[in-house]
């Protein structure tokens, strides 16, 4: 884990000598000889621990704690003080330092404090981390399949996952991309590091770029306080960018670079910053026409999709329905304390049956309003939505050919699918995106080509 201390201390002896003892344990140091320096370097810079002197010409380190506290909440300050202002260290503890030291300074005792505090900014970290894959942790092993179709997806994500390849995957909305993506990542060498995700679509584009180099304090209006983006989240470990088709040019040259050098800076910023990650990208559009299009390059395409993994529509395998049916019904049954032992054989007959536009997030949704609603042991047709019980004719063996060409035609039904899922969803675009398996950008797209609110 790197760790940067910034020391500070007006007497350059002092300073000199503590900031030279931390560099030979391998800490990452900064050096201030007055307070002023030191908040510009803590603006400047990620510091994770700050080791102020208590009397200071001009700022006080209570003061310097404050202003420090504001650039990072999350730094811890250690406080040094001499021998016989032991109060001014108890009223420092009491504004947020995490320590305090006494003068003369025991190097021994020192880095006892430091060792301390590096312990304990690693385990809030690591168990953010926990906290954020808790839920989401999966190995190969996890992911519910029976059909052929994903026992070859989950034969060349296993075979890709020890190495260092850039992966593509594509796939409909809510197929399980992402969840390939942790499987990846879980079975890889960097399993024991950050897997950290952003969705491309769900960001405005004059975020996305912050979101993934982060920022400078300054950098742009509201940005107060210097970010760290994905790329560093990530570190060490896998950064996994869905919907990769919706990055806009500006920042699919700095992804392609990325990839190429292994660098990048942060926005506003000129420090060049090292990317060690694996990055695994997602997409439920056509990259190969958009480079055709012109409107994703070539070049970001072929180095992302050193290995592709395609992962079929959950209408293309049906043979998975019923074990999904099956873990959804036991997890929601018991998320809900209802004792729910399966599902009728009419309704696992229409469930079945049904094409599944928004995939499997589609069917979790559909059970888990079904568990919810059902009075009974079994879920049965009754307990389905009506979408379900009756799905949509999508063309007539006597349809009126004569009626519109065959772009109308296609546009009226598209047109029609649209209101059909935003009725559904209470004109939710969001989830209606999910249910018609495409991204919310792409639907606000449609509707503004369509006139529709």
């Amino acid at each position: 884990m790197k760790i940067t201390i910034l020391v500070v201390d007006d007497e350059l002896a002092q300073l000199d000598s503590i900031a030279g003892f931390l560099l030979k344990q391998k800490y990452d140091v900064l050096k201030a000889d007055n307070p002023r320096k030191a908040i510009q370097l803590a603006n400047e810079n990620l510091v994770d621990i700050v080791l102020t002197d208590y009397k200071m010409p001009g700022m006080t380190g209570v003061e310097l704690l404050a202003e420090i506290k504001k650039i990072n909440p999350e730094v811890d300050v250690v406080v040094m003080t001499a021998f016989g202002s032991i109060e001014s260290a108890t009223e420092a503890m009491k504004l947020g330092a995490s320590d305090y030291l006494t003068k003369p300074i025991d190097l021994q005792q020192l880095l006892n404090i430091v060792h301390k505090a590096v312990e304990h900014k690693q385990l809030v970290r690591e168990n953010r981390q926990l906290r954020e894959q808790l839920e989401s942790r999966f190995r190969f092993d996890g992911i519910i399949s029976q059909s052929s179709a994903m026992e070859q997806v989950l034969n060349l994500a296993g075979r890709v996952a020890p190495s260092t390849a850039t992966v593509l995957v594509m796939g409909d909305t809510g197929t399980g991309k992402e969840l390939v993506a942790r499987a990846i990542h879980f079975a890889s060498p960097r399993k024991d590091r950050p897997f950290v995700a952003v969705n491309c679509a769900a960001l405005p584009e004059n975020l996305l770029e912050s979101e993934l180099f982060g920022h400078e304090k300054g950098a742009f209006t509201g940005a107060d306080r210097l970010r760290q983006g994905r790329f560093e989240l990530a570190e060490g470990g896998t950064l996994f960018i869905d919907e990769i088709g919706e990055v806009p040019p500006s920042v699919q040259v700095k992804l392609l670079r990325v990839l190429q050098e292994k660098t990048f800076e942060r926005l506003g910023g000129s420090k060049t910053m090292q990317a060690n990650i694996r990055l695994v990208a997602a997409t439920n559009r056509d990259l190969e026409q958009m480079v055709k299009d012109g409107t994703f390059r070539d070049d970001l395409y072929y180095r992302l999709n050193v290995v592709s993994i395609r992962i079929p529509p959950l209408r293309e395998r049906r043979e998975d329905i019923p074990p999904l049916l099956d873990s959804f019904v036991k997890r929601f049954a018991e998320d809900n304390d209802k004792a729910i032992q399966g599902v009728s054989r009419e309704a696992m007959d229409l469930l079945v049956k049904y094409s599944y536009p928004g995939n499997v997030r589609e069917l979790e949704n559909i059970v888990q309003q079904a568990v919810v609603l059902s009075r009974n042991e079994m879920l049965s047709s009754a307990d389905l939505p009506l979408h379900v019980r009756e799905p949509v004719i999508e063309a007539a063996a006597d349809d009126d050919f004569t009626q519109g060409s065959f772009t109308e035609r296609v546009e009226g039904f598209e047109q029609s699918l649209i209101r059909q899922a935003l009725k559904q969803t209470a004109g939710v675009q969001t989830r209606a995106a999910e249910l018609l398996g495409m991204s919310e950008r792409h639907l606000r797209y449609k509707l503004k080509k369509y006139g529709e609110k």
